[in-house]
């Protein structure tokens, strides 16, 4: 039976079923929870915009979009979002996805802290950063209607989730403060790392081994 909650169908697919089930095995009730809000929270919004996102590609940038942040998945190379792209990539390519058919997915989760841009790009990627700024930034939360707010947020609860979601991306990227750079995790670690001070772009033109 198709799961609905807010109007808005889980797939009834295998692929999404292996989602679910490797997130809330390998992941917390914080990112999980956040999550499936982001699915769902997407697909309202996308509706709003008149797009039509694939829904099977959404869910599973849904599900993988903040799995950087924690272990297995977490690494100190690169942009905790790289890390997340890269988990969904491999899982997608574990179920018979090519790289090329990945593109999509994994693009919609490396930009998903990326303000405007998405929003010009394919709708899973437009739907993706939707929902994650309606969760966690209230963006357009007035265009979700209440009745659909209350069932996402009955089935999926966020209690003290701004500060449980903070200190997941300080302690999701708190070892490679490098990463940041460019960024709107920086504004994460100068609030709660104590001597992180962001690398200010105008010093690295100014500094650069350019003569002048």
């Amino acid at each position: 039976m198709t799961e609905t909650i807010g109007g808005v169908a889980i797939p009834d697919s295998t692929l999404v079923k292996d989602a679910t089930e490797l997130i809330r095995d390998t992941t917390n009730e914080l990112i999980f929870h956040h999550s499936r809000r982001v699915f769902l929270f997407g697909s309202l919004q996308a509706r709003k915009f008149g797009i039509a996102p694939d829904a099977e590609s959404l869910y599973v940038a849904a599900l993988f979009h903040d799995t950087g942040l924690v272990p297995p998945y977490r690494g100190t190379a690169q942009r905790f979002e790289m890390d997340s792209a890269d988990a969904a990539r491999a899982f997608l390519i574990s179920h018979g996805y090519s790289r090329p058919e990945t593109d999509v997915v994994w693009t919609a989760i490396a930009l998903h802290t990326t303000p405007e841009v998405p929003y010009g790009m394919d709708p899973v990627i437009a739907a993706t950063t939707a929902g994650v700024e309606t969760d966690v930034l209230g963006l357009r939360l007035d265009a979700i209607e209440r009745a659909d707010l209350d069932a996402v947020t009955s089935a999926h609860p966020r209690p003290n989730f701004k500060a449980e979601i903070l200190r997941a991306f300080t302690d999701g990227f708190k070892d490679r403060p490098d990463t940041t750079f460019g960024t709107v995790n920086a504004d994460v670690l100068e609030h709660f790392v104590p001597g992180f001070r962001r690398t200010d772009f105008v010093d690295v033109i100014t500094n650069s081994t350019w003569p002048e």
